[in-house]
């Protein structure tokens, strides 16, 4: 093992999902491990006395000094680089881990490879697509990383694996300089994060790291340009392939669609010629444009892997998506109504909008610094109406009356949960049979919700409401 824990004074910076196992972990391994937190409340007081049972010594309320004598820190990956944590690590020579940096170094000689995934949008979709893929081809897999399996569980506890569906968020990224994938994929860039990256050109940077050292593929999305650069940047192994997903028909060395099939032509004999078949756009659970994308890139990843065609066809079919993923909550007089909770940004938002041809739009939350003209100017024909709830409506009403300016738009100036309500009864007003009303806020939500997954739930409920 390249660093020993023995004995070693680790610091681990961030209770939590990823904290808790990191420093049980280490813990385990025989290091003197320090917690620290920034918070104390009730949760974190709980986590602390769990950990203080084992003989882990846990400081709350203190997560900006550096303990004496660290000689690692293995962060929660959330926490920004400009911490003074960090800043004191870095004068100290103290070199910082992610979990899955930590999770990387801990893997057995005989640890099942990685297929790793990351984007601004789409990567729990894509792994979960994956691990269906690979398990249709009879592989022992588990979809880990940012959900799913834990990573250090996966690498650490006793089920063996053929290989890993891997989903890694820029914060992940960023945190782990050694990691080396089979294959990678980079589903998409755009704008998000900046504040914790401190530019879109360093959040591009952290999202790159997944295709360094790559050994078999690297898959890039040819309708997103930044994409291909990164993989023309990554310094991978000899024979390590560039491999280009598309929603148009596929040139040599990429995967895409002809005449409603996904189709092949990186992973046959004679590219240039010959085409594969893997499975029809109906197979695709929904089929819009964005989601045909995430399952080329799955079957990219899988193809990478030696996964034969039937494999993918059967494990698309066999996918459900997660809740509040572009769902179908009911349909009532005649007007389809679309929990898209998890479209918290502009890029996801995008993407919503394009499935639908007639859409009353709910939207609005905490922008995260985005800005909305371009996302309102492409969508604006597509527009019956819109509803705008939570704390940075203003700026998306101001888009909207700049580029649309003939959509009706209520304003509900209300950031509390029960606005969801009359959001969902307002958009029903300006419907029309034949209409969508689409939940896809361009936010995050925790100016009114705990998370997306409250929203969602709070918009579906209030469609069923309409209906009862």
């Amino acid at each position: 093992m390249p660093f020993e824990f023995q004995g070693k004074h680790v610091t681990v910076a961030g209770l939590g999902v990823s904290g808790v196992p990191a420093a049980k972990v280490l813990h385990g391994l025989g290091a003197r491990v320090t917690v620290v937190n920034d918070g104390a409340d009730e949760r974190a007081r709980a986590q602390a006395a769990e950990l203080e049972a084992l003989g882990i010594t846990v400081r709350l309320g203190d997560g900006d000094t550096l303990p004496d004598g660290t000689e690692l820190i293995v962060t929660a990956p959330g926490w920004k680089p400009t911490k003074p944590l960090f800043t004191a690590a870095g004068q100290a020579g103290v070199p910082v881990w992610g979990d899955v940096e930590l999770a990387w170094r801990l893997r057995r000689p005989d640890s099942a490879p990685w297929l790793a995934v990351t984007g601004t949008n789409g990567k729990t979709t894509t792994v979960q697509m994956l691990a269906s893929i690979l398990k249709a081809a009879g592989l022992r897999t588990a979809a880990v990383g940012n959900i799913g399996v834990s990573l250090l569980d996966a690498v650490t506890g006793d089920e063996q694996y053929d290989v890993l569906a891997v989903e890694l968020s820029s914060y992940q990224l960023h945190w782990a300089p050694s990691l080396r994938a089979h294959s990678a994929a980079v589903l998409n860039l755009a704008p998000d994060h900046l504040d914790w990256h401190g530019s879109m050109e360093a959040y591009a940077a952290d999202k790159g790291r997944i295709y360094e050292g790559n050994r078999v593929a690297c898959v890039y999305n040819v309708a997103d340009k930044a994409t291909e650069d990164l993989v023309r940047e990554a310094d991978v192994e000899e024979g390590c392939r560039a491999i280009g997903f598309t929603l148009g028909s596929p040139a040599p060395s990429q995967l895409g669609v002809v005449d409603g099939i996904l189709v092949d032509r990186a992973f046959v004999e004679d590219r240039h010629k010959n085409a594969q078949e893997l499975a029809e756009v109906s197979d695709v659970n929904p089929p819009a444009p964005h989601n045909v994308a995430n399952a080329l890139a799955a079957a990219a990843l899988a193809r990478a892997f030696g996964v034969p065609a039937a494999a993918v066809r059967d494990g698309l079919r066999a996918f459900t998506p997660d809740a509040h993923r572009i769902a179908h909550v009911a349909d009532v007089d005649g007007v389809a109504y679309v929990d898209d909770s998890k479209a918290t940004n502009t890029h996801a938002t995008e993407a919503s909008l394009a499935a639908y041809e007639s859409i009353v739009w709910i939207a609005g939350g905490l922008a995260k610094g985005a800005t909305f003209d371009e996302l309102v100017a492409g969508a604006a024909k597509r527009l019956r109406g819109a509803v705008l709830i939570g704390a940075d409506r203003t700026l998306i009403r101001e888009a909207l009356a700049r580029h649309a300016p003939e959509v009706p738009v209520v304003d509900l100036d209300r950031t509390d949960t029960g606005a969801m309500l009359q959001a969902v009864q307002e958009a029903q007003r300006l419907a029309r049979p034949g209409d969508t009303v689409l939940l896809a806020p361009a936010c995050a939500s925790m100016d009114m919700f705990t998370n997306y997954n409250k929203r969602g739930d709070a918009f579906a409920q209030a469609v069923r409401e309409l209906g009862a």
